[in-house]
């Protein structure tokens, strides 16, 4: 028999898929576990725990030290520290990204809804905030919508996780039945994060903590991020939702 969606979850998808700002993949993510297949949560931990690299990098399970931005200010200009500070710096982060994600993770544990959430799968959900910035900074994506898309597609293509599989499906289904003005923005950022992701190395697990005062061009070539044009997606016109999170962004970028 093959696994179904839950219906109750479907709900909570459809809501997603509605609004996926208003109700995002994060809380999406969280609720799927309690009511989710177990054949498919099995391939998802097979996918991780049986691949070459990172299948012993997640048994090491290695997290970085708690992360403050002003350890940066030492990064001489053109390592991957320096342009990691200007990132955080120039879009208004939070320094704090991994452990407020962490608080999240405990409210839903709490309330039971992460009891069958394997280990492997928290660990990369806690690692993957850890460096999420990381990799906007190796990749090139910046933070605008388009690029945020694209990147969940790279780390889908590294790797198969529900939260960037369940972020795909949901912008996918918004740009099909809620605004097809998403539909080319959408799929140039999925295409072109599918195959970049595709052909470089996997980034997922990888210390980059410990390369902050190398050069950033030397850790793009190591890991095969060179490109010769940045991404630009083709946005003939501004759905609704990506209007607001641009003028949340440009809010936050301002305070």
């Amino acid at each position: 028999m093959l696994p179904t969606i839950d219906p109750e979850f479907g709900q909570k998808y459809l809501k997603s898929a509605n609004d996926f700002y208003g109700y995002g993949v994060h809380l999406l993510f969280n609720e799927w576990w309690e009511k989710a297949p177990q054949a498919t949560i099995d391939k998802y931990v097979a996918a991780i725990e049986s691949h070459p690299e990172h299948g012993p990098l997640a048994r090491e399970a290695w997290m970085a030290p708690a992360f403050r931005l002003a350890s940066l200010d030492r990064c001489a200009p053109g390592t991957l520290g320096a342009a990691y500070r200007a990132h955080m710096v120039d879009n208004g982060l939070a320094e704090k990204l991994g452990e407020g994600y962490a608080e999240l993770t405990a409210d839903f544990a709490a309330g039971g809804k992460l009891d069958r959430m394997p280990a492997v799968i928290k660990y990369k959900v806690l690692r993957g905030f850890q460096t999420h910035d990381l990799h906007h900074v190796l990749t090139g994506y910046s933070t605008a919508p388009p690029h945020e898309l694209a990147l969940q597609a790279f780390q889908l293509a590294q790797m198969d996780y529900p939260y960037a599989a369940m972020t795909l499906g949901v912008i996918i289904s918004h740009m099909a039945l809620v605004d097809p003005w998403l539909i080319k923005p959408a799929m140039d950022a999925i295409t072109d994060g599918w195959a970049f992701g595709r052909r470089a190395k996997s980034l997922q697990f990888i210390r980059f903590e410990d390369m902050l005062d190398r050069p950033l061009a030397e850790v793009r070539r190591e890991f095969g991020l060179e490109r010769d044009t940045p991404f630009a997606p083709v946005m003939e016109q501004v759905s609704e939702l990506i209007a607001q999170e641009l003028v949340v962004q440009e809010n936050m970028r301002a305070a």
